[in-house]
This record gives C-alpha cells, structure tokens and sequence, in this order.
C-alpha cells in the first residue's frame, strides 16, 4: 500500500477543493464485510489527474460523473482519476470492507460476557481508507453526511445527532468542514447514559455488559464533563463547534482515545470494573479534559500536514491538566503529570529517535513517518514546553493568542507559523525566537545549582547544560528545628536562565535548594551535595508534593544517567515512601523501582535484594492504611505486593480466600494480578487459569487468562504462546498484547532465551503482515525486555542493520535498543 507523501498532498490540495461526502454504511452483511457506498462531490481547479484512496475487500463499481470506470485500475490503495476537466465533479464508489481486528479502519469486536457485538471507526491517519473511500488528508475538509443500516437493536453514534429513520437505517446529522480522519460512527446495542448541558445533548455510552460499571460512575464523568465544558468556555471566545457530545467507551481501544467531533472514543478500561485509586480516576478525567480541548485545537482548527501533530497533541495535553486543576476537585494535577507523564518526554527525547517538537516539514515526508511521532516528545515535552511559555508569556497574552488563532483559522487548518504569528499578535515578547529555541531543538538541557555561602549570605549559581532559556523559581528550605525530618520553605527566587551573574540572598545557606520548584520548565535538574544530603534525610518531609516530585525526577535522573546507584534510589524509596502522603508520588516512585530497577538495572543476583525492598515498602504502606483511611494506597501497596512476590505462599491464601487480610477484597483486577504472579512463580497450573476464566469469562477475564498461560515457566506454555504471537494472525490487538506480557519474565530468562533470537525475523514479518498497530504491539510488548546483555544488544543492531521493515516496527526497536544499552551502562557503570 502506498503511503501519502507531503509533497502528494500539497499538490492535491492545490489541484482540489472537496465539498461533500455522502456515505452509505451497512453493517449487516456479515461478520467479516461490511458495504460502504461514498459519493465525493469537489472541484478541480484546472484540468489534471489525482487520485482518491480505499482499501476494500471488493471494489464492485466507481463512477466519476456518470462515466464507469474499471475496478481493476486500483493500485494498492489508490485509484487513478484521470482527465478531469475544470470545474465540479462527482465521483462515486461502491465497495466491501473488512472489518479489522486490530483497532484500525472499523473495528468489530463480540463481548464474550454475553455475545453481544460492537463496531466503531478509528480513522486517524491513513485508516479512513478501511472504511469508505476519501481523498484522505487533514487539509481537504469537506461537510460528512453519513446514513447507516445496523442490526435491530443496534444504536448508531456518529459525529453528528443520529436519528433512526426507520427499521435499521439512522441518518447522522451532517458535520461542519472536518478533516477525513476525524470522521467517526459507533454502532451497538450500547448501554447509554444521556443528559443536556448548556442546550446540547450529551451522552455517555459502553457495551451492555459494563452498563452497572458506567452507571456507578455516570454522575462524576457527566460532572467532570460539564466543568470542562464551562471552563473551556471562559477561556475560549469561539463556542463549542459541534451539535453534541457523545463519549462512548468501546472495546480493545489503541490509544487512550481519540477526539472526534462530537464522538469521542475512549478505551473502555476507564470504565472501572474494579477498584481503582484516585489518581487512576484523575487520569480518566484529565483525559475527557484533553479530549475537549481538541473539539477547539484539532477540530475547529485543524493542522494542514502531521508535522505539525504537536499543535495537536501538546495543546490537548496541556489544556487538560490545567483545565482539570482549574475546573474540578483533582487540584494536584500537574504532580501527577510530573511524576508520572514527564518522564514519556525526557526519555523519548534522550533516544537516538528523538525529534524537536515542531519538526521540519521535510521531517515528515509522508504518513508512515508522521506516525511516529506520537510519542513523548509530541504529547508530554510540547506540553511542559507549554507550560513554560504560558510561565514566561502570561496566561492572560497565551489565551489571548490561542483566541486569536481559532477566529483567524475556525473550520480550517493551520501551520506552526500560523500558531506563533497568533501568539506574536497578542504580545510584544519575541515569541518567534522562543518557538525557534524550544520547539525546534531537541534533547533535554541539564542544570546544575554551584552554592556557596557564609553565616550571612549565600550565593547561587546556575550551569546549564543545554541551550534554551529556562524561566525557573528556584525553592530554599530549612531543616525545621523541632522536627529535623521536615523542612520549611524559607524563600522562592524567581530567575531567568541563562544568568547573567550568580544570585546572592540574605541569611545562612538553606539546607536544600531545589532548581525547577513548581516544575514550570523542561530540564533535567541536580541537586549540589549538601542539598542531597539534606534530601536523603527528609524528602518525606518537603511540604509541598511538587517539590517532591521535582527532588525525585532529579534521583531518577541520576539513576538513568549512572550518576546514582539503583541500590541508593531503593535505600531512599525504602525510607521516604512509608511517610509519603501524596499518592502520585508514591506510585510513581514503586513504578520506576519496579520496572526499571528491579527488572532491568539490577543484575540477577541483585534483583532479590531489590524485590524484598519492594515487599517491605508494600508491607510498611498497607500496615499505615489499616485504619481504612486511604483505600487507594492501601490498593497501591497490595498491587506492588503481588508483583514483587517471590513465595507463593501469601498470595496463595488470598486468592483461597478472596480478601487480602484487612481488606481489600479481591476484585477481577486483584484476582489476575495474584493468578498471573502465581503463574510466574509456577504455583498454579492450566486448570487453574481456565477456572478463573470460567469465573469470569469476560474480555478482560480473557485478556487475564491469556496472560497467565503465556507466563507459565513451562517449555510447552512458552512454545503455544509464542505459536499464537507470531506464526498465526488471529489474535485481536488486547489479546497479542496480553500474551505478549505475559511470555517475557525477569524469572524465567534462562528458559525462554532461545526466543531471543527469534524475536527479530518474527517481529518482522509479523509487522509486514498485519500493520502499524500490532507492529506497535509486537515492538512494545513482544520485545525481549529482561535480556539484558551484549549479546541481546548485539542481535537486536544486527536486525536493525540488516532486515527491512515497516516505519512502526523500526522505530520501537531502535527507541528499545536505546533502552537496553542504557540498561546494560546501568549494570556495568560505564
């Protein structure tokens, strides 16, 4: 199949002006086709040929103005539209598609809970193609009338209001000018859950199966939806572009969700079948906030090519967070975002793949390339680089531009230098000099505090490392004299880096300096000596949870970079967790041990030390939670417990019982966790798995059993399941994934080494023939993770070298490569 270059697209965009889509589904035609009848009305500017883009199972007829012409002359996925005269034209195409298993295209999926069956559409990109035919890029918007035929007791979603006309045929309301890719239908026998807000219809819809689930919840998503709504209103001067809000919540999702007009789809995990903690439900809202903010940034005004997916991205991402923390109970928002999303950015922009924010176009020559920039830098690095523009422009002049962009370019689309020419409109700082210096560069500045002081003053100064202008508020605490494990803020300075002379401030030098308090910018930071000293003893105790966030980005840091042992940032987790009150925190820290020090930086004869550091933080967080005050610690702790068991013992008298002593009880989630541990320590056997899976025979019971049989220590268990990975393609997108976690184990390296080599001419050809997203998957999740050692490296640069392979796959591999050579510098300390 051919993928659309940019240079493609700016000469069709030239050449045409598309008006109208009027698409026919019908989906009762079976389970594998689904019939897609589009007619295209546009314009030619002159005379020439193009081309219009499907991928159909069958291609019965096409007409362009009334004339035949031959199916057959499809190639690939284009087909040719030669002799077109100036003026309007009318094409149209009758075809069967497939539906896919992957996430991609239209989606089809039956709930093994009852039988029921759902399809949705996730078109983003170049998928639009799998379901009707288009002239498929995001800067030939045209208005999208869509009818759809569906089984009986079927509701259809779409972008639009939907009405059922008669029998089994809606009619979707007709959009405004959107982008192909953001065209959407949902259709299903959905449990729903509607109100009106501000004169709009809104809805909250998901598979009959999770329906007490949703209900349950309804009331907090409805709220969280319309203090999003309101606030986004305060901020924005252009109303909301849509004739309604529907979120449906649908099965085996790729992404988180995916913003389309009017319909957004979430993955239908935020549908919690099982106790989750509060920040888990924080996350859920902050993305329904960030989905809101694209019905603005993305949908009203769209971008012309995907090098510029961060105005996308970036925006949403930041809008979210601060909108959630502006709008809604979940005030704590940016520790969370610092903890636990950050991260994505620094590490993403440390790889050899990395790429500035805002690339050049010639970046991004085509659709497959653009595809990989979905990624840390594009979401989590333009969000904080965000953030620090609004921390050096005012949030009164940010809004202000960000108004001005959506009047100047609503219903249209627009350029990075469209965005800064919009935000140069409303100030007089040099924004066009900020944008070259942080959106594009790449890589991540480090700075570094040099301190000194007497009795009477201190003075400070900044190294940086890097090359961006960074405006930071610098905190300096004291120890508190009547609690030496606490600290108090003495004072925050506010500096524009690079300095131009060292700062000096009054009074003895503080017992900690934090560079980047509040976390407004983008850096890597260290602490000088004594500020180390000072935070091994009391980190616990620094008042507020985003210096703490900031203190241990700073160790995690250090850690990555081989300027800190893993043992050391274990010995601090051990002391300062069992104090720590924010829960972002704590499960940020226990993440980071867990996967990245225990299973990979330490070697195996260190690993025991590091999983019974684990156990007794665990141990130490559900003794503190016993009074039931903070369920959601107490959740966090028990779920660390399971994963860092090496005994079975324990978590065998749980699952005998049902309850973790004190509580909680054990839901589905605490269920599989303790059943897929067991596995992994070889205490249960196939027969206990399916008799689990009988209790609970959902899609995520499902899931659950595919993974625990994958994680089986057994020779044939580790043969079946790479059998269904790699030599058959019928597992869905959730199911390859939960197999795929469940093979690779820290425990059982010696037992599934031979798969190492394996893994590359199986990924490949995997990838080349099912596609970007279990390409995606298959680099992920199937990627051989616990082999830390040159000659897993020395394999993996010698595929790399050597194999072709599809832009997805490619990039996963070298982004893990990175991961594993940075691992292997971990252990050694080189």
């Amino acid at each position: 199949m051919s993928v659309l270059t940019r240079d493609e697209a700016q000469t069709r965009a030239q050449f045409l002006d598309v008006h109208r889509y009027t698409i026919a589904l019908d989906l009762t035609t079976g389970e594998d086709t689904f019939d897609s009848r589009t007619v295209i009305k546009f314009t030619a500017q002159a005379a020439g040929d193009t081309f219009v883009e499907l991928k159909p199972a069958t291609l019965r007829s096409v007409t362009l103005d009334g004339r035949p012409l031959d199916p057959a002359a499809l190639a690939g996925n284009r087909l040719p539209l030669t002799g077109l005269t100036a003026g309007e034209h009318e094409l149209r195409v009758d075809a069967a598609m497939r539906y896919s298993r992957t996430g991609e295209g239209m989606h089809r999926f039956t709930d093994p809970a009852d039988g029921e069956t759902y399809v949705y559409t996730q078109l983003f990109m170049d998928d639009v193609q799998r379901v009707f035919a288009a002239f498929d890029q995001p800067d030939l918007k045209a208005v999208f009338e869509l009818t759809v035929t569906a089984p009986d007791d079927w509701t259809v979603l779409g972008n639009g209001v939907a009405t059922r006309t008669e029998g089994r045929h809606w009619t979707l309301a007709a959009t405004p000018l959107i982008s192909t890719y953001l065209v959407a239908v949902a259709a299903g026998p959905w449990h729903s859950v509607r109100t009106e807000h501000a004169g709009l219809p809104f809805g909250i819809h998901c598979r009959r199966s999770l329906a007490p689930h949703l209900d349950a919840d309804a009331d907090e998503i409805l709220d969280i939806t319309r203090a999003c709504y309101d606030r986004y209103h305060e901020k924005f001067t252009e109303p909301y572009p849509f004739d309604s809000y529907d979120q449906a919540f649908v099965p085996e999702f790729n992404a988180g969700a995916m913003e389309n007009p009017g319909l957004v789809t979430f993955r239908d995990e935020f549908v919690y079948r099982s106790a989750v903690t509060d920040t888990e439900r924080q996350t859920r809202a902050m993305v329904i906030a960030h989905e809101m903010a694209h019905m603005w940034f993305g949908d009203l005004v769209t971008l012309a090519w995907w090098d510029d997916i961060w105005l996308n991205e970036s925006f949403a991402e930041y809008m979210g967070y601060q909108t959630l923390t502006e709008a809604t109970r979940f005030t704590d928002t940016w520790v969370d975002f610092g903890i636990g999303r950050k991260s994505w950015g620094y590490d993403a922009d440390q790889r050899p793949s990395t790429h500035p924010v805002a690339p050049d176009p010639d970046a991004v020559p085509d659709t497959a390339s653009a595809l990989l920039n979905f990624d840390g830098i594009s979401y989590a690095k333009g969000a904080s680089a965000l953030r620090q523009l609004v921390a050096w422009l005012g949030e009164k002049d940010f809004l202000a531009g960000i108004n001005t962009h959506f009047a100047r370019h609503k219903f249209a689309n627009a350029t990075l230098a469209d965005f800064i020419d919009s935000l140069a409109h409303a100030t007089d700082r040099d924004v066009h000099a900020w944008a070259g210096q942080w959106l594009r560069t790449t890589g991540v500045d480090t700075l570094t505090p040099r301190i000194s002081g007497t009795d009477t003053g201190w003075t400070l100064d900044v190294v940086r490392d890097g090359s961006r202008p960074h405006r930071v508020t610098v905190g300096a605490y004291d120890l508190d004299p009547a609690d030496p494990a606490r600290l108090t803020r003495r004072d925050l300075l506010a500096l524009d880096l690079p300095l131009s002379e060292p700062v000096t401030a009054a009074g003895h030098r503080p017992a900690l300096v934090v560079l980047n308090d509040g976390d407004l910018t983008y850096a890597k930071v260290r602490l000088d000596a004594a500020s180390w000293d000072t935070a091994l003893r009391a980190l616990s105790g620094v008042p507020d949870p985003l210096t703490r966030t900031v203190i241990w980005n700073a160790a995690r840091d250090m850690v990555r970079d081989g300027d800190l042992a893993p043992a050391a940032y274990l010995d601090a987790a051990r002391v300062h967790l069992p104090r720590e009150t924010d829960l972002a925190v704590v499960q940020g820290v226990l993440a980071f041990a867990a996967i990245h020090l225990a299973d990979r930086y330490l070697s195996d004869t260190d690993r025991p030390a590091a999983l019974a550091t684990l156990t007794a933080i665990s141990r130490d967080l559900i003794r503190r939670t016993e009074d039931g005050e903070d369920s959601g610690l107490r959740l966090t702790a028990v779920r660390h417990f399971i994963d860092a068991a090496t005994h079975p013992d324990a978590l065998q008298e749980w699952l005998e019982s049902g309850s973790v002593p004190g509580g909680p009880e054990l839901d589905p989630e605490l269920r599989w966790r303790v059943l897929t541990r067991l596995a992994v320590l070889g205490a249960v056997d196939p027969a206990d798995i399916d008799a689990e899976l009988a209790r609970d025979p959902s899609a995520t019971g499902r899931e659950g059993a595919a993974r625990c049989h994958a994680a089986l220590p057994d020779p044939g268990a580790k043969a079946r399941a790479w059998a269904t990975l790699f030599e058959t393609d019928d597992l869905s997108n959730y199911l390859f994934t939960a197999t795929a976690q469940g093979f690779w184990q820290p425990e059982q390296a010696a037992l599934v080494r031979e798969y190492v080599p394996r893994y590359y001419a199986d990924a490949v050809a995997l990838a080349d023939r099912r596609g970007p997203a279990i390409a995606d998957a298959a680099g992920r999740y199937a990627f051989p993770l616990y082999a830390v050692d040159e000659e897993a490296l020395r394999l993996g640069r010698t595929c790399l070298d050597s194999a072709e392979m599809i832009p997805a796959l490619r990039r996963k591999l070298v982004d893990q490569l990175d991961d594993l050579h940075r691992a292997l510098r971990v252990r050694t300390g080189s």
